[in-house]
């Protein structure tokens, strides 16, 4: 899946031009390059079978195995029923043939990852000096993490950072944060045992393989056939296919969703998305297995679809409570809770604004509070939140709560002029 790269604006030292503007335009490249990637990532509709099981079949070849059967299943839940059924499992008590497939197809591609790490990591190309990526910069190194860390990969190509770390922050970490934190680990919830086998991840593998393909693709550096070879088989299976699994002549393979939705995390810098769907299932598959997710946390359906007072109770997941009062409205929730207002006050931080401090109800377990407060900023429709933080229960001042969330204290918090 190697592209031609564009040597018009690609010098012979394996990097993007010094020309300030270019090379924001060259790193705008490499972001149209992660968002196709994150493209495949969340991709739904069925696999492209002929496709991923050739791909398999070369890892199978290349770690010493004969080509597996293929067995295809509509979801992780199945494949976690099919494997258990079938005895695919490993026994810590049983070694098997299996167990050597699926390390050694994990050991070949570890390997690979790890040579062009070592080649990424020696690489020394020629860039402004006071601004270079290397641990013997010092205080430029700190300047250039900051950078890179705090503005967008336009701004951070403007202050003539070096193309690596833009490359490590805007790919990997971005598409990992959007595809394995975020829809993989929201998927593994669907499944109802462990699987006692290597799991691959199919399309949500796309923060690996784009990392190393984003630095061939545009000619940065070149790594070795073999590495090459393994690159391009990732690359079909994360255009290909959903979650895999490799067993002594079977590889138990799933399709991908039927339905994936997602919303663009807030402050987002380098495209990173989380699930959401505040109607129906984020996620969905050909089974009817499905994920319920608001705003990126994974909640039980009633959360959605019937929240009540009673159900916020008794839950014990800060994050499922959260989104559940959420869900009902701050105000519409205290008001049928009944909770005991402890104190109000204006919020010195948020002028035309109040504080409000609520004794939390017996069932949340433990002594607390709520503290009631607004939004410093809007929310994309223009309004300003209204949102609830759990506070400790010695708190008797709203104030005092407040400066408590931002590591003040409440006469500190007082004299701020505005906060965010």
């Amino acid at each position: 899946m190697s592209a031609v790269p564009l040597p018009s604006t690609f010098p012979r030292r394996g990097t993007f031009s010094d020309n300030p503007d270019i090379y924001a335009e060259n790193i705008r490249a490499v972001c149209a390059q992660r968002d196709r990637w994150l493209g495949y990532g969340l991709k739904a509709g069925p696999a492209d079978r002929s496709v991923a099981e050739g791909a398999v079949a070369q890892l199978y070849r290349l770690s010493g195995f004969d080509e597996p059967d293929f067995h295809w299943v509509p979801s992780p839940r199945a494949a976690a029923t099919f494997i258990a059924s079938r005895h695919l499992a490993r026994t810590t008590t049983l070694p098997t043939a299996s167990i050597e497939v699926d390390a050694s197809i994990a050991t070949l591609l570890s390997d690979s990852r790890h040579r062009m790490d070592r080649i990424i990591e020696r690489r020394h190309i020629e860039w402004p000096r006071e601004h270079r990526w290397s641990e013997a910069n010092g205080r430029n190194d700190v300047r250039a993490r900051s950078i890179v860390a705090r503005g967008t990969p336009t701004e951070a190509a403007l202050a003539g950072i070096s193309p690596d770390p833009i490359v490590d922050r805007t790919v990997r970490k971005s598409l990992h944060t959007s595809l394995f934190d975020g829809v993989a680990v929201a998927i593994r919830t669907t499944t109802p045992r462990p699987f006692g086998s290597i799991t691959w991840y199919g399309q949500q593998e796309a923060h690996r393989v784009a990392y190393y393909d984003i630095f061939r693709h545009f000619g940065l550096l070149s790594f070795g056939r073999e590495d090459c070879e393994l690159l391009d088989i990732q690359s079909a299976l994360v255009e290909s296919t959903g979650w895999w699994w490799a067993f002594e002549n079977i590889a138990v393979m799933c399709e991908r969703p039927t339905a994936v939705h997602v919303e663009p995390l807030p402050d987002s810098l380098h495209g990173e998305v989380r699930l959401h769907n505040s109607i129906e299932p984020a996620l969905k598959f050909g089974d009817g297995s499905a994920v319920h997710v608001l705003s990126g946390t994974v909640v039980p359906s009633w959360v959605i679809h019937d929240p009540t007072v009673e159900r916020i109770t008794v839950e014990r997941n800060v994050e499922v409570r959260r989104s559940a009062i959420e869900r009902i409205g701050w105000d519409s929730y205290l008001d049928q809770a009944g909770l005991r207002l402890v104190d109000t006050d204006d919020d010195p931080g948020n002028p035309g604004c109040t504080l409000q401090l609520f004794a939390t109800p017996a069932g949340w377990g433990g002594e607390g509070r709520i503290l009631l407060a607004v939004n410093g900023s809007r929310e994309r429709d223009g309004e300003r939140r209204r949102y609830g933080l759990r506070v400790p229960g010695a708190f008797a001042s709203a104030v005092d709560a407040a400066g408590w969330t931002y590591g003040l204290a409440g006469a500190d918090y007082a004299q701020l002029l505005r906060r965010t």
